[in-house]
């Protein structure tokens, strides 16, 4: 034992021990011993406090050192606090060294012999409570509470209306001992020797009205400078002078006294004492961090909904009354005429009606991540380190095409990944490579070489966003809040480090061609050596194949250039290779710039998350299932290598363009009812759109206005990326509970607990997750049932139950019975990549692994459909889960839409597509269950509707041309009840736009554009898409789509938008062509025939026009597109086609003149 030296001022003396057992001091163990607890050494403070109160009685008093023998190593090194002899607490006799002797002679210690526990405890040492022994008598100490505590005295001690006693300190007394005192003691109390309050001279025993009138007055706060001197608060002195009232508030000003601690005052100073009457700050939050909410819901205001809503009911009895109108008033000229039209309205009036019902209940989500910090990052019992307690994330990246699909695109996205705000140790990123290209790979390890100074860097100067590309394209000030004096420096640096990593990366395909080249010609060199040591035909030709060659030297196990058996696209082997193994729990800071480091990272850690390249295996004659499969081959391989629970998906050119994303999603799965989230879903935002948004490619009024309204039903829909799965879901499960909807529109519901098969019977094909519980038979019974449903691999069996209970919720958040996980319980470092791991991951993508198995039925991304995600997202709603839609203040993901006219028409038309298969398929919204809600069922309907929309839509665009060449229209005359009905149905279609608008954030121009878009693809890409749709379903025909090209990022002096102006035609061209042809062309005829008529009836004249430039007005974008770039259109383009529409115009009129102008028509030669 070695002693420290102390102050000359303080009488207390601190020893150090390497053992604690020795001395009369006995360790006490704690409720929860844990290393490196930060509890206060001082008995006073409130943590001591609730330590005393945690083992009083010493019942948890650690017999033999067994705590120390569990928990102390060599690492720790403990102290003991002594305090010096005082009155109140003497030294301990040589004599009194067993507790336990003591015990068995005069039984259990009163709870005042814990005031003499100390605990002991700090950095790097075991947290300890010692137990003080007193000096005083056994036979007084453990007297009787009824007992007088005067020597010698056995009587029972006096009672009144207050249990304290006469006296304020509490010592007990009988009668006649009271008396005694108050008349030979000079009426002080022999515990306090303090003066007895009101004693008479005559009397002295008015003790009932002493202890009433004790109870009336409050009662006195000890100073904190009198702590100095006792600090196990074992007597309270008092203040009060004989015969006076006593002043509180002037107590506390004369002594600087404190309230003690708690929520209404809270000393600065917190565990320490003497503090001033000022010295007081707001008291730490004791509400429970980890009560709070982590996400709230934010109402739209009804100022606006409250409209919004009338004008939809007013809009729908408008619509009524109109086409009753219009059924009741056929026009008698043109009865086909009426007939197409009034057809067209019926279906625009439903179209629009299963558009709008579900933008009814709009809802808007904030989170708040602070408290996720809190809870899952913040040192406690369970977790003294304060490691995250966050559950593990997997990232998936897909690509399938390098020439597509630029590698510097996928490449930044990669960078964004790795250096995202979350706990490095959670975060596993995949990138599937349906191509199995070589220079994918290979840039996939120059981007994880780079990444060991780009992640670095960001995380030290906090860089937003993380995209190289994308951040150092900025054209803002990126000196905005940077602090550090070596930022300059080091983003110089880094700068000229990704220069040079994009020219390697722009490089490698050329870099890839000379090296196989030159392995070529050296295996054709050997091949004719060979020959000629056997003796061949110099002159015949040997076949040796154009291998394309890795770094080492070794064939490439993937794709090659000049395709060959075994390597080409549809045919190579599976490939897995970890870029970047598992990251250590512990932190790792890095050195100071030097040569080899670019920066100063000894104060940031500089772990980078594991990375890993997988390639399925593809052979002919399996159906592969395009993006969809290559997603479930990466469910599997990464259930078996991290096994996050929850996983994000991306498209190559979707990067985070918030750093803080994933945590912002956590907040929604990890918060009260997160249990019963599958995914939450983020808004697709773009770059690289010209300024006009000319084709709508933000398609901000589907991902502003739907997708929120959906999200106050039950969730929106599921669009490809920038999505956070829950893994069960996704592996096909039920929630654990689901709500079914009866009756009328859905409004009788019934709860259903779907863990609990025992209480409700399953339906039919139901999956129950398998809860860890050893004494649950049917559990058992679904645990058999996964090899079955997943495959023949135990690895990824056993892995499901693992995810399950990494994704629960914690234990304090969840309800009665209901499953959850203990705080810290994900606080463990990950078990190291070994070689049967990455075997294990290599058997589960193979191409024979999903035969016989659920795997794209009912698990993972379900197959059978061009738009998979829609489906699938379906598939999880109809079993009762539930989405969240997040908008966050900075976008989440920021990715690129094909700007070019042609590659937009194609997208929509794979869109569309997907949506007729839906509707001719069992994903159809009806035949949903009754887990789905009514609104949400009618919003899934019309995804599988609106394609046909456009069969109508192209009827109606030909109406005006088709009344202006007859010189009908759609109605008899323009009477004053047609005019009505058509302005109510304009000004609520007007007013609905704005209040749209209002609640949804977007602005006008982006909604005009929408409507444009609408009408160009609903022309041109649906029509296709009902046509290929029908085909499949009737015929058999698949339908095959070529892959959306991505835009690199153009190179000085390139224009940004130079696709935009850039024509390729397309079939899907010739519908818009045609009516906007035909339409100008009726616009000329129609005026022409009304000023040459006999009887103008200008009021069909007008209303034919009026609607001929609606469809124009709508097509203009399209136009605009097909005239290629700005002023490189001549002149004399506009010129013929003037003439041609006024020579077609005059033609028509010559072939059908009006009557009564015959002669003014006739043409003759001179």
């Amino acid at each position: 034992m070695v002693k420290q030296a102390s102050s000359p001022s303080s009488p207390v003396t601190i020893t150090v021990s390497s053992g604690g057992k020795g001395g009369p001091i006995r360790s006490m163990g704690l409720t929860s011993p844990v290393p490196r607890a930060s509890v206060s050494n001082n008995p006073n403070s409130p943590l001591s406090g609730r330590g005393n109160r945690g083992s009083s009685g010493g019942r948890r008093t650690s017999a033999g050192g067994r705590y120390d023998e569990e928990v102390v190593n060599s690492e720790y090194v403990t102290y003991t606090v002594h305090i010096p002899p005082t009155p109140d607490h003497n030294t301990v006799s040589a004599s009194q060294t067993s507790l336990n002797e003591d015990d068995k002679n005069f039984g259990k210690p009163e709870s005042s012999f814990i005031s003499g526990t100390i605990f002991t405890g700090g950095f790097n040492s075991v947290t300890r409570g010692h137990v003080m022994e007193c000096s005083m008598e056994r036979k007084e100490t453990m007297k009787s509470g009824m007992q007088c505590g005067m020597k010698g005295c056995d009587e029972k001690a006096m009672q009144g209306k207050s249990s304290r006693g006469p006296c304020e300190c509490g010592f007990k007394i009988c009668r006649e001992c009271y008396l005694d005192c108050i008349g030979n003691g000079g009426g002080h109390c022999p515990g306090c020797k303090e003066p007895y309050k009101d004693v008479s001279d005559d009397d002295g025993s008015s003790y009932d009205d002493a202890c009433s009138e004790a109870e009336d007055q409050a009662l006195p706060l000890p100073s904190m400078a009198d702590f100095k001197l006792d600090k196990r608060l074992s007597l309270v002195k008092s203040f009060k002078a004989p015969n006076q009232d006593f002043d509180h508030t002037r107590w506390l000003y004369e002594t600087k006294g404190t309230y003690g601690y708690g929520n209404a005052v809270w000393p600065k100073d917190e565990y320490g004492f003497g503090a001033g009457v000022n010295d007081f700050e707001h008291p730490p939050d004791f509400g429970g961090k980890t009560r709070r909410p982590l996400t709230r819901k934010v109402g739209v205001s009804a100022a606006i909904l409250s409209p919004y809503r009338l004008l939809v009911v007013i809009r729908l009895v408008a619509l009524g009354f109109f086409l009753t109108w219009r059924i009741r008033n056929p026009n008698r000229e043109a009865m086909w005429l009426w007939g197409m039209s009034v057809t067209c309205e019926l279906w625009f009036a439903l179209s629009w009606l299963l558009d709008q019902l579900p933008k009814l209940c709009p809802v808007n989500r904030v989170t708040d991540l602070s408290v996720l910090k809190d809870r899952f990052e913040s040192p406690n019992l369970r977790n003294p380190k304060g490691r995250s307690d966050l559950p593990g994330m997997d990232v998936f990246v897909s690509t399938a095409d390098p020439e597509k699909e630029p590698p510097l695109v996928t490449a930044n996205t990669i960078l964004s990944i790795l250096a995202v705000d979350y706990p490095v140790e959670k975060v596993a990123c995949y990138l599937s490579d349906d191509g199995g290209s070589l220079l994918t790979f290979e840039a996939l390890a120059e981007t994880a070489s780079f990444a060991r100074t780009w992640v670095p860097f960001c995380r030290k100067h906090g860089i937003e966003p993380r995209n190289p590309e994308a951040y150092f394209g900025q054209k803002r000030d990126f000196l905005k809040n940077k602090v550090r004096l070596d930022f300059v420096r080091e983003r110089r640096r880094v700068k000229r480090e990704y220069d040079e990593f994009k020219v390697r990366i722009n490089s490698l395909p050329e870099s890839i061609r000379r090296r196989s080249d030159a392995y070529n010609a050296h295996e054709e060199l050997r091949a004719k050596k060979k020959q000629m040591e056997m003796g061949g035909n110099l002159s015949e030709h040997i076949k040796v194949p154009k291998a394309t060659w890795m770094a080492d030297g070794s064939h490439w196990p993937g794709t090659w250039s000049s395709a060959e058996t075994d390597h080409s696209r549809g045919d190579h082997a599976g490939i897995i290779q970890a870029m970047l193994a598992p990251p250590n729990a512990e932190p790792v800071f890095g050195a100071e710039a030097d040569g080899e480091n670019l920066i100063d990272s000894t104060e940031v850690d500089t772990r980078l998350p594991m990375l890993v390249y997988v390639s399925r295996e593809k052979r002919p004659g399996y159906d592969h299932n395009k993006k969809a499969g290559a997603m479930n081959a990466l469910v599997r391989t990464s259930a078996i290598m991290s096994n996050g629970p929850f996983i994000l998906n991306l498209d190559c050119d979707h990067y985070i363009y918030n750093s803080l994303a994933l945590r912002e999603g956590m907040c929604f799965m990890l918060d009260r009812g997160g249990d019963r989230i599958c995914y939450v879903q983020f808004p697709q935002r773009f770059e690289g759109i010209d300024p006009n948004d000319r084709y709508a490619n933000h398609n901000t009024v589907f991902f502003d206005v739907s997708m929120r309204a959906l999200d106050g039903l039950q969730g929106p829909m599921y669009v490809g990326t920038g999505c956070v799965f829950r893994r069960t879901a996704l592996y096909g499960f039920s929630p654990p509970r689901a709500t079914e909807h009866h009756g009328w529109f859905g409004r009788r519901k019934m709860k259903l607990f779907l863990r609990k098969p025992k209480v409700v019977k399953k339906e039919e094909g139901e999956m129950a997750l398998p809860i860890i519980d050893h004494n649950d038979d049917d559990a058992d019974i679904e645990s058999l049932l996964l090899p079955k449903r997943f495959g023949n691999s135990n690895s990824l069996a056993a892995s499901i139950p693992v995810a399950e209970f990494q994704g629960r919720l914690l234990q304090d958040l969840q309800g009665k019975g209901h499953h959850g996980r203990p705080a810290g319980s994900l606080a463990v470092p990950r078990e190291p990549l070994d070689a049967a791991t990455v075997a294990e991951a290599i058997s589960v993508i193979s191409c024979f692994y999903e035969d016989k198995t659920e795997w794209g039925k009912r698990v993972g991304w379900i197959y059978g459909s061009v738009t998979e995600d829609v489906v699938t997202g379906y598939r999880m709603h109809n079993r009762g889960w539930r989405s969240i839609y997040c908008v966050t203040k900075r976008d989440a993901f920021r990715g690129t839409a094909p700007i070019n006219l042609t590659d937009r028409l194609h997208q929509v038309l794979r869109w569309a597509t997907g949506s007729v298969e839906i509707f001719f398929s069992r994903n159809n919204a009806l035949f949903a269950s009754r887990r789905m809600k009514f609104l949400q069922r009618v919003a899934y309907f019309n995804v599988g509707m609106y394609p046909f929309t456009s069969l109508f839509l192209i009827v109606y665009c030909f109406l005006p041309a088709v009344s202006l060449f007859t010189g009908q229209f759609i109605v008899q005359t323009l009477n004053v009840t047609f005019l009505v009905f058509l302005l109510m149905i304009t000004l609520t279609l007007c007013f609905l736009a704005i209040l749209e608008i209002k609640w949804s954030g977007i602005n006008l121009h982006e909604w005009w554009r929408n409507e444009q878009f609408w009408l160009i693809g609903g022309t041109s890409a649906h029509p296709a898409a009902v046509m290929q749709g029908l085909l499949k379903v009737i015929a058999g025909v698949d339908i095959s789509f070529t892959l959306t090209s991505k835009s690199a990022t153009p190179d000085d002096g390139e224009d940004e938008f130079a696709d935009l102006y850039l024509v390729k035609w397309s079939f899907l061209m010739v519908p818009p062509i045609t009516i906007m042809m035909i339409n100008m062309i009726a616009i000329a005829v129609g005026v022409s025939r009304t000023m040459y008529s006999t009887f103008p009836q200008w009021s069909k004249l007008v209303g034919g026009v009026f609607f001929s430039f609606w469809v124009l007005c709508h097509l203009y974008p399209f136009a605009k597109g097909l005239m290629g770039r700005r002023g490189k259109v001549p002149t004399i383009v506009f010129v013929w086609s003037g003439l041609i529409s006024i020579i077609v115009s005059l033609l028509w009129v010559y072939i059908s003149p009006p009557s009564g102008r015959q002669d003014y028509m006739k043409f003759r030669f001179p």
